[in-house]
């Protein structure tokens, strides 16, 4: 086994075999529960920097073992698996040290950062994916490691949302097998490739087959992307832990859905193949539909992690909305719109979950003047809200910006109309938040709570959403810098139109 064949593997183990650990340990095995989730995320951070500047210098990393004699298991890297294995290791690393200042004092950490890893692994395993037989494995592996995150609480209302996931996630699951193995029964081979491996093959004259099959995969891949009406799922799950609300929502379950919506378009059907057949123009106007459904019900949120989860399910339909339009301008905001929904969202979630916490604020009509007691809080709140209604430089408006233009491009102006509603509909929800938490007297027993640490919470809460606020500005402010996401994007889109 050579270097570009075991780096795939080293980057799957680097968070399964700590995980697989950290199973086994007492409770009160605090130190060394930490070290070894801190050891795995970072380790998985510099393995993932290799490969990207491995595959800059044109080395193919590419694992393959064969499971039947017909059937392997591909892991490999491609440029659209970098951008996503490089957000989820950035986010992981994150995550962890969030996870590990809020779950300080709570039962049961040994089973959460077991499961925790094991998600991570998973989501992994889904961006490296070679072949729809290999996604379609990570993909439900990482249906049976959240589940027990999104339960972790242990009470009823926890687990009513894990049986109302399992519902909506097991049979989006049985659509998603149903679709791969028809697939299997057409085509000799089911490996992701640049265009789509149907083009020109014999069962690409079986129209009608290849839209029904196309629905299933799409069916199957929207509950985990909270398409409309296979969101239900989404805003029950936000009982979960600060921690497993940022990583469904930023990294893991939503971005899974939504990558593979990406694949199947671009990698299984071919952008091209797929316009001829009819079957974007109606995934476009899903995925506005979801856009405005679910600002609008965000407006009516005063749970705040709701109010959050709708927004998500709005958001991620942008990356849906990109890649169905037949433009490579509007590609690149649809695929951009992955990195930077996910750094927006979980700067939220963690200041969300820094509220709850802290302050024991959980609805948005108790956090007027929050601000004052929690400063540094509520400005990467404000980072990241700003980000979400598109304000320049950050970055939101980047991505709103070249899904805009790539509507114009493709000649559907209309949806230029949906872009400037959500924008309108996000600072409808965000702004109120924003005014009252800055400019509002404070009120309610939080107020009180004025303890003499020198921080506003524990550095461990705080550092997180600091940092991915930061990053929120950084993408925004240096787009057209080399090696940034929207860069990235546009080496994507080319593999996929051409210069």
């Amino acid at each position: 086994m050579n270097a570009s064949t075991a780096l795939p593997l080293l980057i799957l183990a680097s968070s399964l075999l700590p995980g697989l650990v950290i199973f086994f340990l007492p409770e009160s095995s605090i130190r060394i529960r930490t070290a070894l989730n801190l050891f795995g995320a970072v380790t998985k951070l510099v393995l993932v920097a290799v490969m990207a500047r491995g595959v800059l210098h044109g080395v193919d990393y590419e694992a393959r073992m064969r499971l039947l004699p017909d059937l392997d298991l591909v892991l490999r890297a491609d440029a659209l698996s970098l951008l996503f294995v490089s957000l989820s290791s950035v986010l992981w690393l994150l995550t962890t040290v969030y996870a590990i200042g809020y779950l300080e004092n709570s039962p049961h950490r040994s089973r959460f950062f077991g499961f925790f890893s094991l998600c991570v692994t998973a989501t992994v395993g889904v961006a490296m994916a070679g072949n729809l037989i290999t996604f379609l494995l990570f993909y439900e592996l990482l249906t049976l490691t959240t589940y027990p995150l999104i339960v972790h609480r242990g009470t009823e209302v926890a687990r009513l949302a894990g049986r109302s996931y399992l519902r909506y996630t097991i049979a989006g699951g049985a659509l998603l097998l149903v679709g791969v193995v028809w697939l299997s029964t057409l085509f000799d081979t089911l490996e992701f490739a640049p265009g789509g491996f149907m083009a020109g093959t014999e069962a690409a004259s079986r129209p009608g087959t290849l839209i029904v099959i196309f629905a299933l995969l799409i069916a199957g891949l929207g509950v985990k992307a909270a398409l409309v009406p296979l969101h239900g799922w989404l805003p029950k799950a936000m009982v979960a832990p600060a921690p497993v609300s940022a990583l469904l929502h930023a990294v893991a379950v939503v971005k899974a859905g939504a990558f593979g919506i990406v694949r199947v378009v671009y990698d299984v059907y071919g952008i091209e193949f797929a316009a001829n057949l009819g079957v974007t123009q109606p995934l476009v106007m899903v995925a506005a539909a979801t856009i405005l459904y679910a600002s609008v019900r965000a407006l009516f949120q005063d749970d705040l992690k709701r109010r959050l989860a709708y927004s998500t399910v709005s958001q991620v339909s942008y990356i849906t909305l990109g890649i169905a339009m037949v433009g490579p301008i509007a590609t690149i905001g649809g695929i951009v719109h992955i990195v930077h929904q996910g750094l927006m969202k979980i700067a939220l979630f963690f200041c969300a979950g820094n509220l709850a916490e802290t302050l024991d604020i959980h609805k948005v009509s108790d956090m007027d003047g929050v601000a004052h007691r929690m400063p540094w809080t509520m400005g990467a709140f404000t980072v990241g809200a700003f980000g979400m209604i598109g304000v320049p430089p950050l970055a939101g408006f980047i991505s709103k910006w070249y899904l805009g233009t790539g509507a114009l491009a493709a000649e559907q102006g209309w949806i230029v109309l949906v872009l400037v509603a959500s924008s309108v509909l996000n600072a409808a929800y965000f702004l109120p938040i924003v005014h009252a938490a800055w400019f509002k007297t404070p009120k309610g027993k939080w107020q009180d709570k004025r303890d003499r640490q020198r921080l506003e919470t524990r550095w461990m809460l705080l550092l997180p959403p600091m940092a991915t606020a930061l990053l929120v500005l950084a993408v925004g402010l240096l787009a057209n810098m080399p090696l940034s996401p929207l860069e990235w994007a546009r080496l994507i889109t080319m593999t996929e139109y051409g210069p």
